[in-house]
């Protein structure tokens, strides 16, 4: 029976986890996250922190902090200590606000591709080439790749925040057809994301430098995140997810996922976005979405109302269950309601943050509560403009 591997990634669903930032060195610089990603021993100074990016939250065993930089607990760190010693390297992290001890989980092995012979077929990964690895990293892959042992030995000692993805390992045609799908399926996601960053930039123009990093898999139909920041004269803000309209992977015929993409607008420049909490509603939101076909059914179908976790989150916004409430779909005379992308049309809905006695306000009236609100900011000056020192507009709908 041939070995069986996995794809080993953070698993981004795990409701109020901790969100980390990219290693510092003992004087305070961050590290690139290429020097950890690399598949090669790393030589730095320590010792080195990890400060959060932008909340804390559950500790988990296994997180990738910065962009695709594994972290792992002691006894996660122990498995691989005994399981993939020659695979790996373990270097002591501090986790701010954490004295529990962590470590950067670096992987110094790395598979070789197997070239076509006169364009016979697409490259492919060879494990047979692999050898007795556990742990290694390959062209094509961000993420750690795992062998099967080692994978069951990860899940016996309960690690958290641990997600595995099967691999093919199928040889000549079928291994070639595989990396091939992979091929298309890519070519499909960057027409879609081509097509989508030209629309976004008839919006604002958009900031690099403040660009939120993706992060792979998760429920989103691309099976990544991502966002970007666009800068709209006058100094608003624009913060939009970049992949809920990804295509399906899975899906021959055309597909815009799920039909949709968030916009959060504030009045602010916000030079650390990520650090900010517009981001954070945003992302909350997001997962909500992702999770949950029934809300984005009904979020399509017209203004509708939920609310997400308040940590960390303006005190002003904040109801008395800890909670932040959001109308979304609130029409805009300055944004588009629909764009275009190669395989079908994307709505663009808009997040408002809403004061407490607001959401009470629509809870308590249900439809008629979130239509009532959602026209009258319609036609106002706040539209869907998100912030969280403004006056209550229940006066003027009484």
């Amino acid at each position: 029976m041939s070995k069986r591997y996995f794809e080993l990634t953070d698993d981004l669903y795990i409701p109020e986890r901790w969100d980390l930032d990219a290693p510092l060195d003992e004087r305070g610089q961050r590290l690139a996250e290429s020097l950890f990603t690399a598949g090669e021993p790393v030589t730095c100074e320590g010792p080195l922190r990890l400060p959060l990016r932008a909340y804390d939250g559950v500790a988990l065993d296994f997180t990738e902090a910065g962009v695709g930089i594994p972290v792992v607990s002691a006894r996660l760190a122990a498995v691989f200590a005994e399981r993939a010693s020659r695979d790996t390297q373990l270097l002591p992290v501090q986790v701010e606000a954490h004295p529990e001890p962590f470590f950067l989980l670096v992987c110094t092995r790395r598979a070789e591709w197997e070239e076509p012979s006169h364009r016979a077929g697409p490259p492919r990964l060879d494990f047979t080439r692999v050898g007795d690895a556990q742990v290694f990293r390959a062209r094509g892959w961000q993420t750690l790749l795992v062998t099967e042992e080692l994978k069951q030995a990860l899940e016996a000692v309960g690690g958290t925040g641990l997600r595995f993805w099967e691999l093919p390992t199928g040889s000549g045609a079928d291994a070639g057809a595989a990396v091939e799908t992979q091929r298309q399926v890519q070519e499909r996601r960057e027409r879609a994301e081509t097509a989508r960053l030209a629309f976004w930039r008839t919006l604002g123009a958009e900031d690099e430098q403040a660009r939120i990093p993706l992060m792979d898999h998760g429920l989103w139909p691309g099976h990544r995140q991502a966002w970007r920041v666009l800068r709209r004269a006058g100094g608003n803000t624009l913060l939009v997810t970049d992949g809920l309209s990804d295509p399906f992977p899975e899906h021959d015929e055309p597909s815009v996922g799920f039909g949709l993409e968030l916009l959060l607008e504030t009045d602010s420049e916000m030079k650390e976005v990520h650090k900010n909490w517009p981001l954070q509603l945003l992302q909350r939101v997001g997962d909500e979405l992702a999770r949950s076909e029934p809300v984005r059914e009904a979020v399509k179908a017209g203004p509708f109302c939920l609310d997400v976790s308040g940590k960390r989150m303006p005190t002003l916004l904040v109801t008395q269950e800890g909670r932040v409430g959001v109308l979304l779909g609130v029409e805009s005379g300055t944004l588009p309601g629909h764009f275009t992308l190669p395989e079908g049309d994307v709505r663009l809905v808009t997040v408002k943050a809403l004061l407490p006695a607001e959401f009470a306000y629509v809870t308590e009236r249900g439809a008629e509560g979130r239509e009532q609100l959602a026209r009258y900011f319609s036609h106002s000056s706040e539209e869907h403009l998100s912030r969280a020192r403004r006056r209550s507009v229940l006066p003027r709908l009484r």
